[in-house]
């Protein structure tokens, strides 16, 4: 490829400043210090990036040693969404147990903790909260990331969020703009698109990035969705008329604009990364997230040089780049402050005075449980066979997360077993693998998923002492000796479900 910039002219800085790229491994490759030298301003943190806090502090400690404003990123929601314990589960339960529970304090001091512990590793910026109102039950990909279907429970849980977070010096990033809840297609496979009339998002879609703007939200990220009454021509993420004429000009929002994973599909397979980038920035995005798939120089290298080359073709205006990386240095002061001048007025939550900061996420996961069948259900004594029904997990979600309550009901259960299932044979592989010991089988989005209702229809004609623990959104009626919604897949979500089960 023919390199456009020398790395050190204003330009090129401003290039390389708007990018938020990725990388592989649990320590700063070379060309990533190199990049932070010659301009580079954000990286991004996945799963494939954190192996313990400990770690993760020295990781963010090695990157400010090359530059010491650098924001530092993560995708850690909480829930089912987690980075930070990517490979053990989340010890805070995600926004729809937290909008199930509806208690505004509590996810205040859960945001609060959350952010506290990023901050104690060296995170700054956090690409969350998800504002999205789970409007379509279909929806692949939003579901339990979201506070719920109601806008006003959203609005008010999304602005309670951003405070605690921000409360705790960690820059909030409410997502995704204009809103992806009524989608039924995921944009990391192919461009959704939502024919809602401009009125209804009016209501729905744009109540809670109202709300979060209003609380001081530091970052918005962009959805790479088709809106047609918005704009019919360009996704959201490319889109002038959404980022700059509506989030900017009628919602009046001057913080940080960063796009969502620039080599999701929906923008990939269409446009292409580099010329996505450029149109983004073009549209108003100040910040490109890039890196949960490319993860290497070539790909900083590939957009660094499709923005300088688009500038100097005339194609993106200097100072619309010159802007938008302003923006970056922005959000890095603010998030280098002194505590006390980067919350302003964003006061840290009280704990209620039986709650610590330990088991803030376990309290929240007990309040969010929905169980059904509870006052003619006897505790469990003897381990129990557990059947995980597994679908298949969305990227945003990734399969290396451990789930359900398999590992919590051994614990407490001791000779407990887990095993997974799918598929339509799955009802017969449950009762003839569990045989005669009692049977916990553990859903996630039964209303999704016409094998998994299936799989429970045989289940419980057979055994109809079967415990049932829905770990996604509870759309499908409950059923089953007990039902148990937990509103997420959490790891303190499962311990939550056990404690019921077994009687602890």
């Amino acid at each position: 490829m023919t390199t456009l910039a020398s790395g050190t002219d204003t330009l090129t800085r401003d290039a390389l400043t708007v990018l938020q790229p990725g990388f592989p491994g649990t320590t700063a490759p070379d060309w990533l210090l190199r990049r932070l030298g010659e301009g580079l301003a954000s990286v991004g943190l996945f799963g494939r990036n954190i192996a313990s806090p400990e770690q993760l502090a020295s990781l963010t400690a090695q990157l400010r040693s090359e530059r010491d404003d650098v924001l530092v990123a993560i995708d850690e929601e909480g829930g089912d969404v987690t980075r930070l314990e990517a490979r053990t589960g989340s010890s805070f339960p995600g926004n729809h147990a937290l909008g199930a529970v509806d208690d505004v304090n509590l996810t205040r001091e859960v945001a609060h903790e959350l952010g506290r512990r990023l901050a104690e590793c060296g995170v700054n910026l956090n690409w969350a909260p998800s504002a999205d109102v789970n409007s379509n039950p279909s929806n692949p990909v939003i579901g339990v990331r979201s506070f719920g279907a109601d806008p006003e429970l959203v609005a008010r849980h999304t602005a309670a969020y951003v405070t605690g977070l921000q409360s705790a010096g960690v820059a909030a990033c409410t997502k995704h703009f204009p809103g992806h809840g009524d989608t039924a297609v995921d944009s990391h496979h192919a461009l959704p698109r939502i024919d809602a009339e401009r009125s209804v998002l009016e209501e729905r879609e744009l109540l809670p990035f109202r709300a979060a703007i209003a609380a001081g939200t530091r970052a918005v990220m962009s959805a790479h969705i088709l809106v047609p009454t918005l704009d019919p021509d360009h996704p959201a993420t490319l889109s002038l008329r959404v980022l700059t004429d509506l989030l900017r000009g009628r919602l009046d929002y001057d913080g940080l604009i960063v796009t969502d994973g620039m080599e999701m599909q929906a923008i990939a397979a269409t446009y292409g990364i580099e010329r996505g980038s450029v149109l983004a920035i073009a549209a108003g995005a100040d910040a490109i997230c890039v890196g949960g798939g490319l993860a290497d120089d070539e790909t900083v290298r590939r957009l660094r040089d499709a923005l300088v080359g688009a500038v100097r073709s005339g194609e993106l205006p200097e100072e619309r780049l010159a802007e938008a990386a302003e923006r970056v240095r922005g959000l890095a002061r603010w998030a280098t402050s002194a505590p006390a001048s980067a919350r302003g007025s964003e006061e840290a939550p009280a704990p209620a005075a039986d709650v610590t900061r330990v088991d803030i996420g376990l309290v929240a996961a007990r309040r969010a449980l929905t169980v059904t069948g509870a006052d003619g259900f006897t505790p469990l004594t003897e381990a129990p066979y557990v059947a995980l029904l597994t679908p298949v997990a969305n990227i945003a979600v990734g399969d290396g997360t451990p789930w359900g309550v398999g590992a919590e009901l051994a614990r407490l259960l001791p000779g407990t077993e887990t095993g997974s299932f799918a598929g339509e044979a799955a009802g017969d592989a449950v009762l003839e693998t569990a045989g005669a010991r009692r049977t916990v089988v553990v859903v996630r989005d039964e209303h999704r998923h016409p094998w998994m209702a299936a799989t429970l229809d045989t289940v419980l004609a057979a055994r109809p002492d079967t415990v049932v623990v829905e770990m996604g959104v509870p759309q499908a009626p409950p059923r089953g000796a007990l039902h148990i919604a937990t509103h997420g897949a959490a790891r303190v979500c499962g311990h939550a479900a056990a404690e019921v089960i077994a009687g602890a």
